[in-house]
């Protein structure tokens, strides 16, 4: 191996609906989180990896950092929290911007005492002019002393390709962690999950979204060459009110969910999918210990 190979871990943190996951994916080159307009998509933790030539970077997508209204918010902060402290990089991902509220501030306050290398990601430059992206720049600067300031349109893959190199930058000189191959840790029943919660908020009324989970019940190969890929899986919800819109008339909102989230799954297990999904109700899941740990959200495991 290259002596010069660099490796190490780097934090994707900002506000919720900054384009988090969209640029991890943008830069992976394959979907692994899911995207949606509505904030608070990504609840966990997420690890991808790149590998070049010169290195190896393990991104980390965080849950965005806002103020927690309940124990799943409380959970998210945590995560977004803790991985800070874990890593070798920080990507502070924010909008082009002159007014700096007190979630940056908050997020900035935490980066002080951090003593890590912080690159500042001005995204969806696309949005704007390009004076109004220097004005931006020039606010940021005042609020923190950043290693690095890049502006790019994770969407539209728009000075993008600055960002590895950059990264590579401040990492330690060291080995693989994962072998060059390897794109996620995540086990293939959680991203199953995760697409058929995407494929929920593209689909649902705004409240909607925010409390619900999915659970993968059954995803079993049946054997034989060309095998379909049968899985069960079932859409949590809050109140009885949200069921009947999850599934709605003569089950077409359910099925719309299924179908747009079949196809996805297709795609990333090169199989045909038979998807059966069901909706329950657990009233006030995101308030329960119990039951935002049973859908996968584990306080133990921070």
């Amino acid at each position: 191996m290259n002596e010069n190979f660099k490796s190490g871990f780097a934090a994707i943190i900002g506000r919720p609906n900054v384009g988090k996951s969209t640029l991890m994916n943008h830069l992976i080159g394959q979907k692994i989180a899911i995207t949606s307009k509505k904030p608070q998509t990504t609840r966990s933790r997420i690890q991808t990896v790149y590998t070049c030539e010169e290195g190896q970077v393990i991104f980390l997508d965080t849950p965005g950092i806002h103020k927690a209204k309940n124990k799943l918010g409380e959970y998210m902060v945590q995560v977004a929290e803790r991985t800070l402290k874990e890593c070798d990089v920080i990507l502070w991902l924010v909008e082009p911007t002159t007014f700096i509220g007190a979630g940056e501030r908050h997020i900035g306050e935490q980066l002080g005492g951090l003593n890590l290398p912080v690159i500042l990601i001005i995204n969806k430059t696309d949005t704007v002019e390009k004076e109004d992206i220097l004005k931006s720049i020039d606010t940021y600067r005042k609020l923190y002393d950043f290693d690095e300031i890049i502006p790019v349109s994770a969407l539209r893959g728009q000075n993008t390709e600055e960002i590895i190199p950059c990264i590579l930058k401040y990492l330690p000189y060291g080995p693989m962690y994962y072998d060059e191959d390897t794109v996620t840790d995540q086990p293939q029943r959680q991203i199953a999950a995760e697409i058929i919660r995407e494929k929920s908020l593209h689909a649902l009324d705004a409240e909607i979204p925010h409390g619900i989970a999915v659970a993968i019940d059954k995803m079993k190969k049946r054997p034989g060459r060309n095998a379909i890929v049968d899985i069960e899986a079932t859409i949590i919800c809050e109140k009885d009110s949200h069921k009947g819109i999850i599934i709605g008339k003569q089950g077409a909102m359910l099925k719309k969910i299924g179908s747009n989230a079949r196809y996805e799954l297709e795609r990333m297990l090169e199989s045909k999918v038979n998807l059966k999904l069901w909706v329950k109700v657990k009233k006030d899941w995101r308030d329960s210990d119990f039951l935002i740990k049973n859908f996968g959200y584990d306080k133990k495991e921070l």
